[in-house]
């Protein structure tokens, strides 16, 4: 690609050479007059002899608007068909051969057609072409601000006129819209990019340089300043679009150095909106003077170029260094176009533009090395994260391993405590009965009493098993032998036991809590047998709403006097187990004293469903 290059920028230098070849006659000098924009004639008077080619602002230097050149050549032969070539005509024209008009473009007056950038071909024949002297007349309009000018002529050959007409055709308009499409895809790409990644704001940079960059090469091949309504402010506009690309190019490469200088940025961009702003408001100004910030613009992107390059070269990085040898053939051929531009020689041919394909091969490349170096991390973090996802794996199962012994030793340390519990509150309270009612036995106790203290002990510990094992049991089913018991238990000492139960046909619990609530309840009743002393118990169990109420009331001593031991009001094994169970079925087990002054209250208020 960059054999080619150098190839098609040597083709086009050489094309535009001026030279003579055989069959080929080279006008080099004519008459010129200058003219009003309305001229509709050339003047009679006032003709200079000049060089072609010819740029009449360094004789003219304040004339905006016409000047006709004149051209005279022998032709021996009318019969024989002969070319004419127009190299550059500067801003627009109308060319007349002997008093006719064989071309002319479409606005010779503001806003001007901009036909600067090609040449004109034209096939001579009878009855235009005369035998011996043939005069060539050639209107141009323009502005002496843009250098206005008319080329070299070229009369013979059409075979040989035509071959190099199309190639300046194809080298001054046809590639610079292929380097323009290029340039506007290359930067649609790398726009995306940025978008899809907004932290590597390079890409946005380099695409917006490159989005003003192909504005401002749309100067090479427009036709008319649409959608400007005069020349000066097209110029205006494409001239700040070259600011403008050369402060978005400037951050570009201090982004891609991975420099942040947020100083230098906010005045190139103040600037570039700056001159932007003034083009759009004032182009009158702004068009005919853009040397004054163009210039220090050309000038100021050289040294940042170089800058570059001789960073990239001390880096050692390999993408800084193909980018700057992608940026050294662009500066060399902006040499080029820099004499074009400022009339230090004749040329007429701008070729910076054609490097554009060079760019786009670096800027390839780069995306190509970083990502590859970005796949080469990627793959290092994800070797890095298997081995530590495994060790995090292993230390999570041992972790869970423990955890899981833990919690095996802790529910089995839960399970005896239960049984504890279930044994000092059921079986310890139907045991204590067993053993008060043996002792107030007479020594001759029949056999049948004894077993039938051994069977009420044997179904105090079905009681657990029966709750257990059946999951949706009747409140009420579970109550009855409890209730036996229980009353069994209180009548062998006197103590009258009431029950008061209301609404709790169909209350079903579930197992655990309906043997917290039985287990509760014994408790409290085994309570009232061991320390109360009382005459009297009343247990009330009413349903209230979607709640359930439970009161054990006796008429015992109370609770100071129960105080000293271990009664309703002490701190024994008993009342914490009812506490736990309590707050287990979701309420909370309130002790106080009967209504009355004597005796203790139990208090329980539960959700039916917990």
């Amino acid at each position: 690609m960059i054999r080619w290059l150098l190839l098609l920028l040597l083709a086009a230098c050489v094309g535009s050479a001026s030279a003579q070849t055989a069959g080929i006659t080279r006008i080099s000098h004519a008459e010129a007059v200058r003219a009003d924009w309305q001229s509709p004639a050339a003047p009679v008077q006032g003709w200079v002899q000049v060089p072609l080619a010819d740029q009449w602002q360094t004789r003219w230097p304040d004339h905006d608007g016409v000047v006709w050149y004149r051209l005279r050549w022998q032709q021996s032969d009318a019969n024989q068909p002969t070319g004419l070539l127009l190299d550059y005509t500067c801003m627009a024209a109308a060319v007349y051969l002997n008093g006719s008009l064989i071309d002319r473009d479409a606005s010779l007056v503001e806003p001007l057609s901009r036909s600067w950038h090609v040449p004109r071909y034209f096939l001579l024949q009878l009855p235009l072409l005369r035998q011996g002297e043939n005069e060539l007349l050639v209107r141009v309009s323009g502005l002496a601000a843009y250098q206005p000018s008319l080329g070299v002529v070229d009369v013979g050959d059409p075979t040989e006129l035509q071959a190099r007409y199309r190639k300046e055709i194809f080298v001054r308009h046809d590639l610079q819209v292929l380097d323009s499409a290029i340039g506007l895809v290359l930067a649609a790409v790398i726009g995306m990019f940025w978008l899809l990644r907004r932290k590597e704001s390079m890409y946005g940079w380099y695409a917006l340089s490159a989005v003003f960059g192909r504005l401002y090469d749309s100067n090479f091949f427009a036709s008319s300043p649409w959608p400007f309504a005069t020349t000066d402010a097209w110029q205006a506009f494409i001239g700040a679009c070259y600011v403008a690309g050369a402060a978005a190019h400037t951050v570009f490469l201090l982004r891609f150095c991975e420099r942040r200088w947020p100083r230098l940025e906010r005045v190139l961009l103040a600037i570039a909106v700056l001159v932007m702003a003034g083009a759009l408001l004032w182009p009158q100004w702004m068009g005919p003077h853009r040397n004054v910030y163009l210039v220090p613009t050309i000038a100021f992107l050289y040294l940042v170029s170089f800058t570059f390059m001789g960073y990239a070269l001390r880096s050692g990085r390999r993408d800084y260094q193909v980018l700057a040898l992608c940026i050294i053939l662009p500066i060399a051929v902006s040499l080029h176009d820099l004499g074009v531009y400022m009339g230090w020689y004749g040329g007429v041919s701008y070729l910076g533009s054609f490097t554009s394909p060079l760019m786009l091969l670096g800027m390839g490349f780069v995306l190509a090395y970083r990502f590859a170096n970005t796949m080469q991390r990627v793959e290092g973090f994800n070797a890095e994260l298997r081995h530590e996802v495994q060790q995090a794996t292993t230390q999570l199962a041992d972790t869970l391993q423990q955890q899981h012994a833990l919690e095996l030793s802790h529910s089995r340390a839960g399970e005896r405590l239960q049984l504890v519990r279930d044994l000092h509150d059921g079986f310890g309270g139907t045991l204590v009965g067993a053993i008060a009612r043996l002792e107030q036995a007479p020594e001759d106790m029949p056999r049948q009493e004894v077993v039938g203290v051994l069977r009420e002990m044997r179904d105090d510990l079905r009681l657990v098993i029966d709750s257990t094992a059946c999951e949706q049991a009747d409140l009420t089913e579970l109550l009855a032998p409890l209730r036996h018991r229980a009353s069994g238990l209180l009548d062998a000492v006197d103590i009258q036991a009431h029950w008061h139960l209301q609404d709790i046909d169909g209350i079903e619990l579930g197992a655990s809590r309906s043997l917290d609530l039985l287990r509760l309840l014994q408790e409290g009743l085994t309570n009232v047998f061991k320390h109360s002393h009382a005459r009297r118990v009343d247990v009330y169990l009413r349903r209230q709403g979607d709640q359930l109420q439970l009161h054990i009331d006796d008429d015992g001593i109370g609770l100071v006097q129960g105080a000293s031991g271990k009664g309703a009001s002490g701190t024994g094994a008993g009342l914490a187990s009812m506490h736990l169970r309590a707050r287990r079925l979701g309420g909370e087990l309130q002790v106080s004293a009967a209504a009355n002054g004597s005796g203790t209250r139990l208090a329980l208020l539960l959700p039916l469903m917990a």
